[in-house]
């Protein structure tokens, strides 16, 4: 089962994550993916991620033309987080407003702590990337299924539990295949929020 921020001591996740390429904080790694289903379209869920490819969190049950920021904004996670339950935030690409807790990289970035910030940021959330890779690839059934919406639900979250035990054993997984960086899609940055945590991370740590 998926249970955020997972099942090691919240240290342990944001000092396995530190060591990535020295984000401070992090609690875990978000991303959307859409799986196809034959009817009517296709099937769009956010996945949370720590350190060890463990998925943590899965929404699995928006329409493909929902975008990842608004199915992050309607999450459990999200209202969690908003709520202060968390101490930390998780790293997401330009498809979601940066927020306090959750941290988009500069669109621009400076020479110095901000790029220096957006390398980082971009090291540390390739393993949310590299964890959809392996899910996919370990489950070929999520490159198509050919189910209703709400059975294809069912099967997104179940794979993810077996991919989460599979992990944990020490399974070997297919090669895998990761998406493209540039099919993020920009939020407008008159609504993103998260600026002053982001520039105080920038400015302390790098």
């Amino acid at each position: 089962m998926a249970v955020f921020p997972g099942h090691k001591p919240v240290r342990n996740i944001k000092e396995e994550f530190h060591r990535i390429a020295g984000l401070p904080n992090v609690l875990g790694c978000v991303d959307g993916t859409q799986i196809p289903i034959t009817a009517p379209a296709e099937n769009e869920a956010d996945y949370i991620c720590d350190a060890a490819y463990i998925v943590t969190n899965v929404e699995a049950k928006w329409p493909g033309s929902v975008h990842d920021s608004r199915i992050y904004r309607e999450c459990r996670l999200s209202n969690r987080f908003a709520r202060g339950e968390f101490d930390g935030y998780l790293p997401g690409d330009r498809g979601y407003p940066c927020q306090p807790s959750l941290l988009t990289p500069y669109p621009d970035p400076e020479l110095g702590p901000q790029q220096r910030f957006n390398v980082a940021h971009c090291r540390t959330r390739a393993r949310v990337e590299k964890t959809l890779g392996i899910l996919k690839s370990r489950f070929q059934c999520l490159q198509k299924l050919r189910v209703t919406p709400e059975r294809a639900c069912d099967i997104i979250v179940a794979c993810v539990v077996l991919h989460n035990i599979a992990i944990i054993r020490g399974e070997q997984h297919p090669a895998i295949q990761i998406n493209d960086p540039a099919d993020d899609h920009p939020i407008p940055a008159d609504v993103q929020d998260g600026r002053a945590a982001r520039d105080l991370i920038a400015r302390n740590y790098f």
